[in-house]
């Protein structure tokens, strides 16, 4: 990042420790996945002593049905206890079953049903793995918290980074944009210098019974891809049809309800017209889904509040940087200019595509993550 100045810095509560000495206690969340048990397994093999964990964030009707795909389930923990008995760990089950549905599940309803599209992993890594999770590993005298995300953190100039991991068909820093100082001290990733193939060859090594389990691929409470559904679940509210109208106006059809659409869907809007149609916008005031072609999406900047910016220090001069609008994509060149302690407009070199407001921009300098928020509605 270049062009920073004077720096407003973000208080913390707490010391960082400057090492993270080997012998420490680890406290792992194993999801029952592959990764979470290597991580263990890789720590233990470091000299931590470590203890295995699982949340318990819901019960599996929740999710309207039972999915090896997911994370969390209850048959997760299954797989997750025995993992740990196979690296000869303790294990532990917590219920944080009423704040996942608070802080992850609720949020993701409300923002459907009010135009939005929260992305419910990252809350889930605010709140959970690295709020409460993170809180209960202290109370139980852990020095640390271990998770299997492909992510680096290394100390810079006093400071902690979080960086990419090696493998960046499995980097997940887009995920981790709101960790703390304080929660980077604390926190171990054990996985971010391998790759995904060399992850599944030391479990089978060592004999895990998950080492060709797949990936989770969807929402947690949402594992068969219908987030309508998982919204109306939730909510206890049936979505209400509605106009899909243009620019100015002029009803072209009739939507399921706005919880059915995102900002530059094209499929299953029923819609016939001469040029392909996209969702343009969503009004969940009038009820309305605004169509219009795909130019029409193009935005020369987005506005990004509930900002964090990793260092706990806010530039007060604009700065070129990359940044990502999707967890897969590839980073945009862009300036960004800083607007108070929580907010940023990024400038796009070119006008782009943008992701539905609710999504996550997260700003990159290379392979650091400088920080990153929550894309706002367009003006």
């Amino acid at each position: 990042m270049t062009g920073t100045a004077s720096p407003t810095t973000r208080p913390s509560s707490r010391t960082a420790p400057t090492v993270k000495a080997v012998g420490s206690k680890v406290l792992v969340a194993m999801s029952g996945g592959v990764d979470s048990s290597v991580a263990a397994l890789l720590l233990k093999r470091q000299g931590y002593y470590c203890a295995g964990c699982t949340m318990r964030l819901y019960d599996n009707q929740e999710a309207g049905i039972s999915s090896h795909r997911t994370c969390c389930s209850l048959d997760d923990v299954e797989d997750a206890r025995a993992a740990a008995f196979r690296l000869e760990i303790p294990y532990y089950v917590f219920n944080f079953k009423d704040a996942f549905r608070t802080a992850v599940m609720e949020k993701f309803a409300a923002g459907y049903e009010s135009g939005l599209t929260p992305n419910p992993c990252i809350d889930c890594n605010r709140h959970l793995k690295f709020g409460i999770l993170l809180d209960r590993a202290r109370v139980l005298g852990f020095n640390y918290l271990a998770t299997g995300h492909y992510a680096r953190i290394e100390q810079r100039g006093g400071r902690y980074v979080l960086k990419k991991a090696l493998d960046p068909a499995k980097d997940q820093s887009y995920f981790l944009y709101s960790m703390t100082q304080d929660q980077l001290a604390h926190t171990l990733f054990p996985l971010g210098g391998l790759r995904k193939a060399q992850v599944r060859q030391i479990a089978q090594d060592e004999g895990l019974l998950n080492a060709e389990k797949p990936d989770s691929q969807d929402i947690c409470f949402a594992p068969d891809g219908d987030y309508a559904a998982a919204v109306e679940r939730v909510s206890g509210r049936a979505s209400v049809p509605g106009n899909f109208v243009d620019a100015d106006g002029k009803v072209l059809g009739t939507h399921r309800g706005v919880i059915h659409y995102t900002i530059g869907q094209r499929r299953g809007l029923g819609v016939s017209a001469p040029e392909r149609l996209y969702v343009r916008a969503i009004s969940a005031k009038d009820n309305t889904v605004t169509l219009g072609t795909k130019d029409t999406l193009l935005r020369a900047w987005i506005g990004v509040g509930a900002f964090y910016w990793i260092s706990g220090e806010v530039p007060n001069i604009p700065f070129r940087c990359g940044v990502k609008l999707r967890s897969t994509q590839k980073e945009l060149p862009v300036i960004v200019f800083p607007a108070g302690l929580n907010r940023v407009r990024v400038v796009f070199d070119e006008p782009q595509p943008v992701p539905a407001p609710g999504q996550a921009a997260v700003l990159y300098d290379g392979d650091t993550v400088l920080g990153g928020g929550v894309i706002l509605p367009s003006d």
